[in-house]
């Protein structure tokens, strides 16, 4: 197993935040919450069924998005998760309230 170096980290993070906010588009769009992705940092913003927001930021130094990064399966994952499912999943789950 390699670790990623930091700037393979960062251009990796990128891409996978940038993914999991195209796989949430049509979601956002049906259930009426906002995406933003500024400066790495990706969040949800949702005004019902309560105010709350889901803010998923890089740790360069542990190169954790609050999931790790998986060498099986080259990308961010819980589990065999991949971060735009994990991401959909937990919408859902907390539009379903």
């Amino acid at each position: 197993m390699t670790a990623l170096s930091e700037q393979e980290f960062r251009l990796k993070s990128d891409t996978a935040l940038e993914e999991a906010r195209r796989s949430l588009m049509t979601l956002a769009d049906e259930d009426d919450f906002e995406i933003e992705l500024q400066n790495g940092v990706l969040n949800l913003v949702f005004e019902e069924p309560k105010e709350t927001k889901f803010v998923v930021s890089p740790n360069t130094p542990m190169r954790q998005i609050w999931v790790s990064w998986s060498d099986e399966l080259q990308t961010f994952a819980l589990g065999d998760e991949p971060l735009p499912r994990l991401l959909e999943r937990l919408t859902r789950t907390f539009l379903a309230q």
